[in-house]
C-alpha cells in the first residue's frame, strides 16, 4: 500500500472513530457529563494546585539562567551516565518533584532554546518521565492500598526502572548524536574554552544566560504565569476528554471486547482475570487504572502491585497525549518515548516482583518511617495542611538537587585528582 493510500485509510479510520464516539456521547449524555465533572474535579483539586508552582518556577529558572548554571555543575554526572547535557538533571529533578508531564514541558523548552539536540531530548524524555513520590506513596499506597510500605516498594521499583531505562537509552541514536551535537554547537555563539573552577564556570554561565535572555523580571514573571496557565488548561482538556472516553467505552461494551486478548493471556499465565478491566483502564489513564487495580481484593497482592507498578510506569495514553501536545512544536519524536514507556513498565513490574520476594516490603516500611521525606509524604496524604504538602515537595526537591550537586562535585574532583596524578608521574623535560 502506498503512503498516500495509508494516509487516506488512517484519516477514514480516525474520522469513523470520532463519529462513533460522538454518537455514543449523545446516547449516554448523563454518564458522559458526570465523567467530565469527575475529570474536572481531579484537575482542579489535584493537578492544578500541585503543578502550577513548579511550572512557574521552571520558567523563571530558565529565564534567570539558573538552569544553565546547573547544567555546567552536573555535566560530569549526566553525560557519562545518560549521554545528555548536565541541564538534564533539572528536568529529572522537576519531574521527580512534580510528576507528569513536567519533564516534557522542560525538555521542550530545552529544545526550543537550543540547549539540547533532538536525540538528547528523546533520551531525556525516556527516563525523566516519572511519577512524583506523593502520588505513589500518598495516593496509591495510603489512599488505595492503605499501606505506606507498599508505597516504598512501588517507588523504589519505579525509580530503579527509570534509571535502567536512562542507561539503556544512552545508546539511542548513537550514530547521529555526535553529528547533531556538532551542528548545534556550530549554530550557537562561539565561546571561549572553559577555564577555572567548575563553580566559577557555573556562575559565569548563569550571568551569560541571563544577559542573553534580557527580559526584565516583571515581564519574565508575567510570561511564566501566562505560559504555565495555558499549558495547564491544555492538560485539563486531556484529563476531562479521557475521563469521558473511558466511561463511554465501558458503557458501550467496547472495553470488554478489547479485553478478550488480555483475558486469554492472563488465563495462560495464571493471573487473576479480575485484573483485565483495570489493565485496560490503566492503558488509557493512570489514576483510574491504579484505583481499579487496588480495588480488586480477590486478586493476590503481588499481582496487584506488579500491575500498579506497570501502569504507573506506562503512565497511560492520557499522559502520552499531554506529552505529544507539549512537544508538538519541536522535532522530538514520540516513537522513542513509546518504546521507553513500554520498557519502563515491564522493568517496573519485574523489579516489583523481585523486591517482593526479597522482603523489601518490610524494609520499605521501616525506611518510610525513618526517612523524613517519606514520613512527610505519608502525613501529607493523610490530611496534612496544604502548606505542609508544598513544603514537603519543596524540601524534597532541594535535597535531591543537593545530592546531585554533591555527586557531580565528587565526580569532577575524582577526575581532576586522576589527571593531576598522571601528570605528576610523567617525566619532566
Amino acid at each position: 500500500m502506498t503512503p498516500k493510500r495509508k494516509g487516506h485509510l488512517s484519516t477514514f479510520v480516525l474520522g469513523l472513530m470520532v463519529v462513533v464516539f460522538t454518537v455514543a456521547l449523545v446516547i449516554y449524555p448523563k454518564q458522559g457529563f458526570e465523567a467530565g465533572i469527575e475529570g474536572l474535579k481531579v484537575f482542579w483539586d489535584i493537578v492544578f494546585p500541585s503543578l502550577l508552582p513548579f511550572f512557574i518556577l521552571a520558567e523563571l529558572m530558565l529565564g534567570l539562567g539558573v538552569v544553565r548554571g546547573l547544567g555546567v555543575l552536573l555535566e560530569p554526572l549526566m553525560r557519562p551516565l545518560f549521554s545528555v547535557p548536565g541541564i538534564g538533571a533539572f528536568a529529572l529533578s522537576m519531574g521527580l518533584a512534580a510528576g507528569y508531564p513536567m519533564d516534557a514541558v522542560i525538555t521542550a523548552r530545552f529544545r526550543d532554546q537550543g540547549l539540547c539536540t533532538r536525540i538528547e531530548g528523546e533520551r531525556l524524555l525516556a527516563f525523566t518521565n516519572t511519577a512524583d513520590p506523593l502520588f505513589m506513596i500518598g495516593a496509591v499506597a495510603v489512599g488505595m492500598f492503605h499501606s505506606p510500605a507498599v508505597g516504598g516498594l512501588i517507588a523504589v521499583a519505579h525509580y530503579i526502572a527509570a534509571f535502567l531505562v536512562g542507561v539503556s537509552f544512552k545508546l539511542w541514536g548513537r550514530g547521529k548524536a555526535a553529528e547533531e551535537r556538532a551542528e548545534l554547537e556550530a549554530r550557537t555563539t562561539p565561546r571561549e574554552r572553559p577555564r577555572g573552577n567548575i563553580f566559577v564556570r557555573a556562575l559565569r554561565e548563569i550571568v551569560r544566560a541571563r544577559a542573553e535572555d534580557g527580559r526584565p523580571f516583571g515581564k519574565l514573571l508575567r510570561e511564566a504565569v501566562t505560559e504555565s496557565i495555558m499549558t495547564l488548561l491544555m492538560i485539563c482538556g486531556f484529563i476531562v476528554f479521557f475521563a469521558v472516553m473511558i466511561e463511554i467505552l465501558r458503557l458501550s461494551g467496547i472495553m470488554a471486547l478489547a479485553g478478550m486478548p488480555i483475558l486469554a493471556v492472563y488465563h495462560l499465565f495464571g493471573i487473576h482475570t479480575g485484573l483485565v478491566n483495570p489493565t485496560l483502564a490503566g492503558l488509557l489513564e493512570i489514576d483510574i487504572g491504579t484505583a481499579q487495580t487496588a480495588a480488586v481484593q480477590a486478586a493476590p497482592m503481588l499481582q496487584r502491585l506488579a500491575l500498579v507498578s506497570g501502569i504507573i510506569a506506562w503512565s497511560g495514553l492520557a499522559v502520552h497525549a499531554q506529552v505529544a501536545s507539549v512537544i508538538t512544536n519541536t522535532d522530538i519524536r514520540m516513537s522513542p518515548y513509546f518504546l521507553a514507556r513500554f520498557l519502563h513498565a515491564a522493568l517496573a513490574a519485574v523489579i516489583t516482583v523481585i523486591l517482593w520476594f526479597l522482603g523489601f516490603g518490610r524494609v520499605a516500611a521501616k525506611a518510610a518511617s525513618a526517612i523524613p521525606a517519606f514520613a512527610a509524604f505519608h502525613q501529607a496524604a493523610s490530611g496534612a495542611p496544604w502548606w505542609h504538602v508544598m513544603w514537603t515537595g519543596l524540601t524534597t526537591w532541594v535535597w535531591l538537587m543537593l545530592a546531585l550537586l554533591v555527586l557531580a562535585a565528587g565526580w569532577y574532583t575524582a577526575r581532576r585528582v586522576r589527571v593531576i596524578y598522571w601528570r605528576a608521574k610523567l617525566p619532566r623535560a
